[in-house]
């Protein structure tokens, strides 16, 4: 079968995005997509892990999108949800774009610094980054945003790859303890590459959005929020290992201006590491919400009232993941009765078939169906 969608359903989303993202809406959106259902077709010989193909050159993009069209078309799309797929290659795939070496296996990516660099790498002061648009991964992107923007034509959101926060980008080229030396040592430098990567970061922004728009509905990334306008994830996973003044100081200035740069800006708040650092991100203005992500043990669910509760407080959108707590009740039912309000919140995730009605209970008692 075709993937389960048409053009009615994405009029519905543009409309239910749209004033959401204004503020216009009483309850949260609801991206929820159930697996099982049969797509019509065989299972394509290409059903490795999604990064292994995306990021292994020998494989013809077509076949990609083939196989995404196979998952896609296994999928139900309830409530807000839109089908989407994007071209994964990694976190921080800017690094490699600018000319990292990337590494792949099954599971993961990871990128190091130019073999040419040798062992030690080079001092933050040699370091110089360009633009390539014949840069292999760069190509690759493009590959693959073309065959299955070829193979939809609008029907499924391509969302923009992971091009990873500028300091996490720096970090690749300056591996280890390297670029934490420098914040003391070359504070300068440090700033340099900030603001050269901040200006190809959004050159590959741009770049890719030729390609993507206007055949996509809208813009969306590797967190498919949806938006008529330029949206992104954005976020700084190095600021995990410096204090407040540190980020004050070099990771703040630069997250604004990206900010500024989007019309809808979230922030990829990943762990309790984090957030010495939430206080400032709240003071952006232009900054519209959090992805916050809890540790993976401990209170996964109901135990951050005070996160959310300072990010709602705030003005800011959420997104909340789509998840039972350990006492059985839907996370967003605990934290909604946390901040005493369903506006500006998004939850997302996934559910089999089997759950199905269960999730047709939860949107109607939040009116979403």
């Amino acid at each position: 079968m075709p993937v389960r969608f048409d053009n009615a359903r994405w009029e519905r989303v543009r409309c239910l995005y749209r004033d959401w993202w204004a503020g216009k809406m009483d309850r949260p959106l609801f991206h929820i997509a159930v697996s099982g259902y049969d797509p019509g077709r065989p299972e394509p010989a290409l059903r490795r892990h999604p990064l292994e193909p995306c990021a292994d050159l020998s494989i013809p993009a077509e076949e990609v999108a083939d196989a995404w069209d196979w998952e896609v078309s296994r999928w139900e799309w309830l409530g807000d949800a839109f089908p989407i797929a994007w071209p994964n290659l990694g976190p921080g795939v800017l690094a490699a774009m600018l000319g990292a070496q990337l590494h792949a296996t099954p599971e993961t990516i990871w990128y190091e610094p130019p073999p040419e660099w040798g062992p030690s790498g080079r001092p933050i002061e040699e370091i110089d980054l360009s633009w390539n648009p014949e840069n292999q991964w760069v190509r690759r992107c493009k590959d693959l945003i073309r065959a299955a923007t070829t193979r939809w034509n609008g029907l499924v959101q391509i969302g923009m790859t992971d091009l990873g926060g500028t300091l996490d980008v720096l970090s690749s080229f300056r591996p280890g303890t390297g670029l934490l030396f420098d914040l003391l040592d070359k504070p300068e430098e440090v700033r340099r590459l900030t603001w050269r990567i901040h200006d190809l970061w959004f050159r590959a922004f741009d770049h890719f959005n030729d390609i993507l728009q206007p055949a996509n509905p809208g813009y969306t990334c590797w967190t498919p929020i949806f938006s008529e306008t330029p949206y992104y994830l954005l976020q700084c996973d190095f600021c995990y290992m410096i204090g407040p003044k540190m980020f004050r100081e070099f990771v703040m200035p630069e997250l604004a201006a990206s900010c500024r740069r989007l019309d809808h800006a979230f922030y990829h708040l990943d762990g309790p590491g984090e957030l010495p650092h939430l206080d400032a991100m709240l003071e952006i203005a232009e900054l519209k919400g959090f992805q916050w992500v809890p540790p993976p043990v401990g209170p996964m669910h109901d135990g951050w009232p005070d996160v959310y509760r300072r990010i709602h407080e705030a003005g800011k959108f959420i997104q909340l993941e789509h998840r039972r707590t350990d006492d059985g009740r839907w996370h967003i039912d605990v934290i909604s009765e946390q901040i005493g309000s369903t506006e500006r919140l998004i939850v997302m995730g996934r559910s089999d078939i089997s759950e199905e009605e269960e999730v047709h209970r939860l949107l109607k008692r939040y009116g979403a169906e």
